[in-house]
């Protein structure tokens, strides 16, 4: 969403100032244009020529260019803009924003801008948690600025609190998610993610290749979109970050199973797209199995099918997507499982596909649904393929 965006960088007196060359690179990287403008004192922490050779634009500090004259006009700049972020933003700059003061080329763009601007805070724990300080946030949010709140950790005075920039990638999702079309605003999802893991004694499991990958980024472009995320997940080493989303972990098919079924009542629809084991051992060893010179033979029995449960709890205004993974007769195997368990649309995935599946950034899909209609995908990020999927979803529910 930030592709083609003309977006303002101001950089201010701090040390966190080293996270704007950072910054720079995610937003020329998520497709924005960026231009900077420094305080005086921001020089001291970082060189314009780092971040003029990073943004491929002039660094902006005076109100004019001494070595020719030329006006830095604030009022163009402030037209110019479809964002102003203010990144790493100091108490005193703060202050001066709170109390209309414009004694340099970024604070008067600032209030000139007649854009959404954006105020990353950085200091010690003690200023940001000063009255004056919460006052003059509290002012910048009552006129509609966007405070994106510091995050606890070490800080540069060897205390540890609340005042550390926020990093430089959670700003980018800051900005990309209010950019964002909010196509599913109110809408309650559920989302299941990763493999399950069915014990067969204390150290050993049946399970599968499934990293979550693919469930994980189908609740993010969710969230970003206005929705409310319940995602359950399996045994993964994956994070959350939009605020929007609900995590509950769980390990096995039962876990799951339990978790969707108590769940699911209260949704405008689910995302099927854990890799559920199909089988559990029949019996769970308490200790563990030592080997022996005979075979050990492991009797398994079959799970609990979560799609198939959904499938007969599925009202006519809720929405149910699955998954299918196959190796061979693909289409024929999803458009059955499609039926039998009462979704309105399924997402193929094939092994024969090349960077797909298990494990990968990358996927290749088909999107199958009930009414006959048929879409194929080329390869893509995962990210990318989670938002043709709920595209999908999209004229679903508008329909």
């Amino acid at each position: 969403m930030l592709n083609n965006k003309k977006i303002i960088l101001g950089v201010t007196g701090s040390i966190a100032a080293y996270k704007s060359a950072q910054l720079i690179r995610s937003l020329i990287k998520e497709g924005a244009e960026v231009k900077v403008i420094m305080t005086s004192l921001a020089k001291e922490f970082i060189t314009p020529l780092t971040l003029a050779t990073l943004s491929k634009n002039p660094i902006l500090v005076d109100f004019f260019d001494p070595t020719n004259g030329d006006w830095n006009s604030h009022v163009d700049l402030g037209l110019w803009a479809d964002a102003y972020l203010i990144a790493p933003a100091t108490a005193n700059t703060i202050g001066k924003m709170a109390n209309g003061i414009a004694d340099n080329l970024l604070l008067t763009t600032y209030l000139s801008a007649k854009c959404p601007v954006f105020i990353a805070p950085a200091m010690d724990l003690d200023m940001f948690a000063h009255p004056a300080m919460q006052h003059n946030l509290e002012t910048l949010k009552s006129i509609g600025n966007h405070i994106i709140e510091p995050a606890t950790g070490e800080l540069a005075s060897g205390l540890e609190g609340k005042g550390r920039m926020e990093e430089p990638e959670n700003i980018v999702n800051f900005l990309d998610n209010y950019f964002t079309e909010k196509p599913l605003l109110g809408k309650k999802i559920l989302i299941t993610a990763g493999p399950t893991y069915e014990k067969i004694d204390p150290v050993r499991f049946v399970g599968n290749y499934s990293s979550g990958k693919m469930g994980f980024a189908l609740a993010e472009v969710c969230a970003k979109q206005g929705a409310d995320v319940c995602l359950i997940c399996g045994p993964v080493k994956m994070k959350t970050i939009h605020k929007s989303i609900e995590r509950i972990d769980v390990e096995s098919a039962r876990e799951m199973h339990n978790a969707v079924m108590n769940r699911f009542y209260g949704m405008d629809g689910a995302i099927l797209c854990a890799a559920v084991a199909d089988f559990t051992p029949i019996e769970f060893a308490p200790t563990k199995l030592k080997r022996e010179n005979e075979n050990l033979i492991l009797e398994l029995k079959p799970t609990q099918d979560i799609a198939f449960s959904v499938g007969e709890m599925k009202t006519e205004s809720q929405f149910l997507v699955g998954f299918a993974l196959e190796t061979n007769n693909e289409e024929e195997n999803a458009i059955k499982k499609m039926k039998r368990k009462n979704l309105d649309f399924i997402v193929l995935n094939s092994l024969q596909d090349e960077q797909a599946g298990f494990g990968y950034d990358t996927n290749k899909i088909s999107i199958l649904h009930r009414s006959g209609l048929k879409k194929q995908f080329e390869l893509k990020s995962k990210i990318k393929v989670a938002e043709d999927i709920v595209n999908e979803i999209v004229q679903i529910i508008n329909n």
